[in-house]
């Protein structure tokens, strides 16, 4: 009986899913699920639906709940992370104050302005997480959902000595957008996938031995699959390799898309891109946020059943538990050398081989020089941010925002360090001490 804890839980359509992909493997049908929330109304929705799951499907789990974090962890064998840290106050500060200067933001939770001050609000807690951890579960692997992915693995990996792997569901999400734009099975695909999280890309993708780019290239002349993900058919045109991350988040990443609103209004099309606004998530955001406070509006307990979705985490754990091979896009440090031209501490996102010994990434060998080029600018600043938390080193954030591509093709240097010291100012209850 695996012991696996949910911190974070109160997110409930998405925590119900990943306790019914858990439940869907017989193997694992009599886990102890964790569920652990600060909201505890959010936490309640849950666990009714969680109990009801269990119930419906008449499997052996038991299922806990607790607003006390070091209560939840106590023994952990799995511990999956979805915590959003901090009010939606200052999720829009890190929107709305850049959107002031020119930076315009679709999404601001990966990278840019947005993804570094999220990044420095959540790495207190998460490091608090680690300590509990270190303290009550030493052997437990934490599975990280939230974002900023790359800037927060890469904390655990420097500052703790707990074993972290981060899960994103852009690969497949994107192996589904190719096999439609192709008109071939999803899961009848061959692809290898490697970079940083967000920005990874398919170095091959084959169906049937046939190698697909052709037939991708050819179907972005179509205007109308074109209109559907028109920022990356331009990187795919101009690098050469289609990239992880949809239209709307991939646009925040380089320098070439969102600097004039002209621009942006085109790139809207239909599908991924009709998120290509300026605060669009921010927006999304406080709209689902009534919704999360009432989300049994839309679920009923009595017929929630175990259904099983893309996430990667039940098929981690279940490949751990019951030593069954799996190859899994996973979110690592570069330790190992794993992509060749990029740094060793890095957090990188690379085919993992996964089974009972545990979780192996996959050696890449060197990226493209164009493709690494493009995720050096990212790293970068995730290097800086992740330095500026845990040196407390103000300077190195006032750097890794000059460093941000989106920014830098909007902003002087100047103004760059006047919107970094608005929002410290701005956010400063929620960041580390910064000298």
């Amino acid at each position: 009986m695996a012991r696996i804890v949910f911190i974070g839980a109160g997110s409930m359509v998405f925590a119900k899913n990943l306790v019914g992909d858990i439940l869907s493997f017989p193997e694992l049908e009599d886990s102890e699920i964790v569920l652990m929330d600060i909201d505890s109304h959010r936490l309640e929705q849950t666990t009714q639906v969680a109990e009801a799951m269990v119930k419906n499907s008449n499997v052996e789990a038991t299922i806990e709940s607790t607003t006390d974090r070091r209560e939840a962890l106590n023994g952990a064998d799995y511990v999956l992370n979805m915590i959003n840290v901090g009010e939606t106050k200052l999720f829009e500060n890190e929107i709305r104050i850049p959107e002031s200067y020119g930076v315009k933001q679709a999404i601001g939770d990966t990278l840019g302005p947005g993804g570094i001050f999220r990044g420095l609000r959540t790495i207190p807690t998460m490091l608090e997480l680690a300590t509990d951890m270190e303290n009550l579960c030493p052997d437990a692997l934490l599975l990280n959902y939230t974002n900023p992915m790359a800037i927060l693995c890469w904390t655990m990996y420097e500052a703790t000595d707990i074993d972290t792997v981060g899960l994103c569901h852009s690969v497949p999400h994107t192996a589904s957008a190719i096999a439609d734009y192709v008109d071939v099975p999803e899961d009848e695909l061959d692809y290898w996938v490697a970079g940083i999280n967000h920005m990874a890309w398919f170095l091959t993708c084959e169906y049937d031995g046939e190698d697909l780019y052709p037939r991708l290239k050819e179907a972005m002349e179509d205007g109308e699959i074109y209109d559907r993900d028109t920022v990356r058919f331009e990187i795919l045109r101009h690098f050469d390799a289609f990239v992880t991350e949809s239209s709307h988040h991939m646009s925040e990443y380089v320098p070439y898309f969102r600097t004039d609103q002209t621009q942006i209004d085109e790139l809207a099309g239909t599908g991924y891109a009709d998120r290509m606004p300026t605060a669009t998530y921010l927006e999304g955001w406080k709209e689902r946020s009534d919704k999360r406070d009432n989300a049994l509006a839309d679920i009923d307990p009595e017929s929630v059943t175990i259904e099983r979705s893309e996430e990667y985490a039940s098929r981690l754990i279940h490949s751990l538990e019951t030593d069954t091979p799996r190859r899994l896009n996973l979110n690592v440090s570069n330790e190992t050398g794993a992509i060749a031209n990029l740094p060793n501490e890095a957090c990188v996102e690379v085919p993992c081989l996964v089974d009972g010994t545990g979780v192996h990434p996959c050696s890449v060998g060197s990226l493209p020089s164009q493709l690494v080029a493009l995720n050096r600018t990212n790293v970068n600043v995730q290097q800086l941010t992740v330095e500026g938390a845990l040196e407390k080193d103000r300077d190195a954030i006032h750097q890794a925002v000059k460093l941000d591509p989106l920014t830098a093709a909007e902003l002087s240097l100047t103004e760059i360090h006047e919107m970094t010291e608005e929002l410290l100012e701005a956010n400063a209850e929620s960041l580390p001490d910064l000298t």
